[in-house]
């Protein structure tokens, strides 16, 4: 097995192996950077005869864990069939039935759980129920899919190697990195609870309030700015980078961003924030719908200049692709969820780095700032684990260092926080004047009373404290007596959310898809066709991140959402392309040739050339994969009018060698259904008025 697999991952492998023997299913569940995937590519490389079917959520995590493997000298795996989780939902028994697998991997596993891809994989289970079935996962757990536990369902718990991230790092897998948490916009706080504290109708609350609020605003003053902060740090880092022989000076750093005009926002703050660490730093952007997203990452990993190299993502380097030679990574979240959070960390943390990374956790505003002790807490528990198993000597590390940049800051917040509550019932009391005198509380967010409070954006606040998007304190009795003057707890925007997905799940139910037309008008009530529509708008430009939540998509995932549309339909067109030539054993099509599901076969063909003859042309390009797919069809690439011409050309060559000449009575027709008559009197008729150069040449070269 060689130096490829670490200690880690050889227990893994063996424990897999054997499990995959007696069971038939296993699954290996390891954090990020831990090199799970190796595991699954040492089964195939220890089993060169045996077809292996891999899947994954998409082929460019996949290429990019085989470069990796590669690199590592793994060598070449011929025997590997990979497919991606969309393209296995839209194949049929007849393409599932020809795939005979003697293993199939399932990576990234916890995906399965999404009903159109899980249904594809179901079916491939039922397919080949004796193929042994291996699984990679940084997590089992559907946190928002019901607490669904993906080991159990498709590996009948049958867990081979089990690890999390703070283990990891416990027992020296992981290095811990040195953890930096700050924030910026600290004068948009400052401002807001100053607004708080004016607003707060009890004088001893004011007055408590305003000491906190000084020493608050003292605080922020002396707080070091984002530009020191990472001066401080990053230098210290590229000074350690150059102990361990690391090639470029400044290193390089993934910056995670919350969509894509967050992205655009941070990218303007590189002058102000970078300066202090290098004048020119070498700056790329990449985001998962981009075409030249692949280029751009590619560019990043072969920069190893001595310049600062900084990465802007929004989701494409959250799940399964690892870059080796980071320095660290950049937080730059609002919110973000656990699942989220953990992967991005993780791409700091490799197996087999000898140094520390830093990460840089930069909130947007103090109400976001929260502690990182869910990691802290995986690693003490399993301190104690092996402790308690008379396995002491395998822990390398016993702490997650934390640099709290903002300590007093956090801690004087909460303060004022805690005396501003006092006033809840000087508030909740305009909320109640004001039920009395309209009937409700659909009070409008910048409304404010008479006496100056505003009500409007209080009742935001209370939305928001009981969502937990911000800190704050509201009791059960707080929200019952709220309740009982109809105060609505969902934003519009929520509210515009729950009609539309409850029109998307009932589409899906009566259509068994969410292929809705933009121009279908509304269905239950909504214009269904044109929301889904914007929803694909809003994930392609990483756009309205606020609205379209990683939570939202896997929800719509859930229910059969297509977000790439074209290529969904392609595969459709592809699969009925597939059943025309094993019926005719060609691709000849009819231009007006519909199939029996309504596929206009025809016409899509003709496109398909198209487009392949005028790249540029606007319309959408074939991949490699999609050509090579389609050759194996026997595809006719040039025009069709051309192929008809090529192939009577190759008929008169035949008959001209059989019999030297071309005096072909008008009604002869070949063998093979060729008018071979009819065809030569045309070109005839044709010598002199339109043909090509070419053909006439052609035509003189066999005696017409």
């Amino acid at each position: 097995m060689g130096d490829i697999l670490f200690r880690h991952n050889h227990d893994a492998y063996e424990a897999a192996s054997m499990m995959l023997e007696e069971k038939g299913k296993a699954a290996v569940i390891h954090p990020t950077g831990t090199g799970k995937s190796f595991v699954a590519f040492q089964l195939c490389a220890d089993h060169p005869e045996a077809t292996v079917c891999w899947l994954s959520p998409s082929e460019y995590i996949f290429r990019t864990q085989e470069e990796n493997w590669q690199a590592a000298g793994g060598g070449v795996l011929e025997n590997i069939r990979f497919y991606t989780y969309a393209r296995l939902m839209l194949m049929q028994e007849e393409e599932l039935a020809e795939m005979a697998p003697d293993y199939i991997i399932l990576d990234e596993f916890h995906r399965c759980g999404a009903k159109m891809w899980g249904q594809g994989v179901q079916r491939l289970l039922e397919a080949w129920p004796k193929a042994p079935v291996f699984g990679l996962s940084a997590t089992n757990i559907r946190y928002l899919d019901g607490q669904r536990d993906m080991a159990d369902e498709l590996f009948g718990g049958n867990i081979a190697s089990e690890l999390s991230l703070g283990a990891a790092i416990a027992l020296g897998i992981l290095n811990p990195p040195k953890y930096v948490l700050s924030m910026y916009s600290c004068q948009k706080d400052l401002e807001r609870c100053r607004e708080r504290v004016k607003n707060a109708k009890s004088k001893a609350v004011r007055a408590e309030a305003d000491r906190y609020l000084e020493a608050l605003r003292r605080a922020l003053e002396k707080a070091d700015g984002m530009d020191e902060i990472f001066r401080k740090h990053m230098v210290g880092q590229a000074e350690d980078d150059k102990k361990s022989d690391n090639a470029g000076r400044f290193g390089k750093y993934l910056v995670f961003c919350a969509n894509y005009e967050h992205m655009q926002e941070m990218v303007g703050k590189v002058p102000e924030w970078f300066a202090k660490v290098d004048p020119e730093p070498h700056v790329y952007m990449v985001y998962s719908e981009d075409a030249k997203a692949e280029q751009e990452f590619d560019r990043f990993k072969a920069d190893d200049s001595a310049h600062l190299k900084l990465l802007f993502c929004i989701d494409m380097l959250n799940e399964g692709i690892h870059v080796d030679d980071v320095s660290g990574v950049i937080l730059l979240r609002p919110t973000i969820s656990p699942i989220i959070y953990k992967q991005q960390i993780g791409r700091a943390l490799s197996a087999g780095k000898k140094r520390n990374t830093v990460i840089f956790d930069v909130v947007l505003n103090i109400e976001n700032l929260y502690s990182i002790g869910t990691i802290e807490e995986e690693i003490q528990a399993a301190v104690r684990y092996y402790r308690a198993h008379d396995r002491e000597g395998e822990i390398v590390n016993e702490h997650f260092r934390v640099i709290d940049e903002v300590q007093d800051c956090m801690r004087l917040f909460q303060k004022l926080n805690e005396t501003l509550g006092a006033s809840w019932e000087l508030m909740y009391r305009a909320a109640k004047q004001y039920f009395e005198e309209h009937g409700n509380l659909e009070v409008p967010k910048r409304y404010v009373t008479e006496e100056g409070m505003s009500l409007g954006q209080w009742l935001d606040t209370q939305r928001k404290v009981r969502a937990g998007k911000v800190k704050g304190i509201l009791t059960e009795s707080q929200v019952a007596r709220l309740d009982e003057l109809g105060m609505r707890w969902q934003a519009k925007s929520e509210q515009n959310w729950e009609r539309h997905f409850a029109a998307a799940q009932e589409y899906y139910r009566e259509h068994g898809n969410l292929l809705v037309n933009v121009r279908d008008g509304k269905y239950c009530g909504v214009e269904l066709g044109k929301w889904l529509a914007q929803l694909r708008t809003y994930k392609k430009s990483g756009i309205r991140g606020n609205y379209l939540t990683p939570e939202r998509i896997e929800a719509l995932e859930n229910i059969g959402m297509v977000w790439d549309v074209p290529d969904y339909l392609w595969e459709q067109n592809y699969y009925a392309a597939l059943q025309y030539y094993r019926e005719h054993g060609n691709l000849d099509v009819p231009y007006y040739y519909v199939n029996s599901d309504g596929v206009k076969l025809g016409v899509w063909i003709a496109n398909i050339r198209f487009a392949r003859r005028n790249e540029g042309s606007g319309r959408a390009e074939l991949t490699e994969d999609q050509a090579a797919r389609l050759d194996e069809l026997g595809m006719i690439w040039e025009n069709k009018n051309n192929a008809v011409w090529e192939r009577s050309y190759a008929a008169a060559c035949r008959y001209q060698k059989k019999y030297g000449n071309l005096n072909i009575p008008v009604a002869y027709v070949t063998e093979d259904g060729c008018h071979l008559g009819r065809w030569i009197r045309k070109q005839k008729e044709t010598y002199r008025s339109g043909m090509s150069e070419e053909r006439k040449r052609k035509l003189e070269a066999i005696g017409v």
